[in-house]
C-alpha cells in the first residue's frame, strides 16, 4: 500500500505532476481542489468566494479533508492539494512540495483559465491568503514551515518531462529505502 501526497501553491504544477506519478506507479488520482471546486459550483459562486465563506465556516475545510483522508486510508493513491501534506502527514509514504515564484504561477494560471494576467494575480493572491489564515486559524498550521517535506521542486525553469524525472527518481529512492526497514 502506497499514499503519496503532492502539495503546492496555485498555479505550480502539482496537479500535473500528482497525475504523472499516479499514472507512472500505476495508483490512483485524487484532488482535494476537485472536490473545493465541486463545492463552489454546486453554490453557484467563485472558488475565491468559497474561500472566503471558509474563513468563518470550518465545515468547509472539514469535508474536504474528511473525504481526503479517507482515500488516503484506501492506500495505492497519489492525492493532490494544498493543505494535504499536512493533512494526511501520519500516512503518506512520500511528500512533494511543487512549487514556482509568484509571477510564474500567475502567468501558468492566467493561460491555463483565460484570464488576464491582473485578474488572476488578484484572485490566487486574495485565495493564498485566505488560505494561510484558514489554515492557521483552523489547524494551527503554518504553510510557510516546508520541513514536513521529503521533496521539494521549483518548476519555474523546469519543463513538465524534466520536473517528473526528478520527482519520480527521489520517490523511488524513498519507497526502496522504505522497503528496505
Amino acid at each position: 500500500m502506497v499514499v503519496i501526497v503532492v502539495s503546492g501553491p496555485p498555479g505550480s504544477g502539482k496537479t500535473t505532476q500528482a497525475k504523472k506519478i499516479a499514472e507512472y506507479f500505476g495508483l490512483r488520482y485524487h484532488s482535494a481542489g476537485m472536490i473545493f471546486r465541486k463545492m463552489a459550483e454546486e453554490r453557484g459562486i467563485s472558488i475565491e468566494e468559497l474561500s472566503r465563506i471558509a474563513t468563518e465556516d470550518p465545515s468547509i475545510d472539514i469535508e474536504i479533508d474528511r473525504r481526503t483522508y479517507l482515500e488516503a486510508l484506501k492506500g495505492d493513491v497519489v492525492i493532490d492539494g494544498h493543505l494535504t501534506a499536512w493533512i494526511i502527514a501520519d500516512i503518506a509514504d512520500v511528500r512533494v512540495l511543487i512549487t514556482a515564484p509568484l509571477a510564474t504561477r500567475i502567468k501558468r494560471i492566467a493561460l491555463r483559465d483565460g484570464k488576464s494576467f491582473m485578474e488572476a494575480y488578484h484572485e490566487t493572491v486574495m485565495r493564498e491568503y485566505l488560505q494561510k489564515i484558514r489554515f492557521r486559524k483552523y489547524y494551527g498550521i503554518d504553510i510557510d514551515d516546508l520541513n514536513i517535506f521529503d521533496i521539494i521542486v521549483n518548476t519555474e525553469n523546469l519543463g513538465i518531462d524534466d520536473t517528473f524525472e526528478i520527482v519520480k527518481t527521489a520517490i523511488e529512492k524513498i519507497l526502496k529505502r522504505k522497503r528496505k526497514d
